[in-house]
């Protein structure tokens, strides 16, 4: 990969499980507040990021996914991209029951923004099952 290359990607090798202490069902949630990255114009760009997580066999050591965040620093994305490439690595690497993601964009040039990815939802190949995002408020 040319240097060029690496401010458009994330390496998911970094990610690490653990095995999950237990084969009841139980949810994880994870707030990075202070999520950095550089934006599609080569200015700072910051986040904050809600991870809401169910694991299944493995789980996330904490320690591996700082490390993970870290590298989007010096890293080129647009917010949408960089959702859905932390989603899809996350997916990838745990392989969990659920996941969600929550990412709360700061203003700039006056315009914030809120995504948000589901594993659940039909259109990432979830069964819809679960429907706890219906009817929640857009207010942030």
């Amino acid at each position: 990969m040319e240097s060029s290359d690496k401010k458009l990607w994330s390496d998911s090798s970094i990610l690490k499980a653990i095995e999950n202490p237990s084969k009841e069902g139980y949810e994880i949630k994870i707030k990075i507040p202070e999520l950095t990255f550089e934006g599609v114009r080569g200015q700072p760009d910051f986040a904050m990021l809600y991870i809401t997580f169910f694991p299944k066999g493995s789980t996330i050591e904490l320690k591996s996914l700082k490390e993970y965040f870290y590298q989007f620093r010096d890293k080129i994305f647009s917010y949408e991209r960089l959702a859905n490439v932390i989603y899809s690595d996350i997916m990838n690497v745990y392989n969990p029951h659920r996941v969600r993601l929550v990412m709360e964009c700061n203003a700039r040039g006056g315009i914030s923004c809120k995504l948000t990815i589901d594993s659940d939802w039909s259109v990432r190949g979830g069964r819809e099952e679960h429907k706890d995002w219906i009817g929640q408020s857009d207010s942030w």
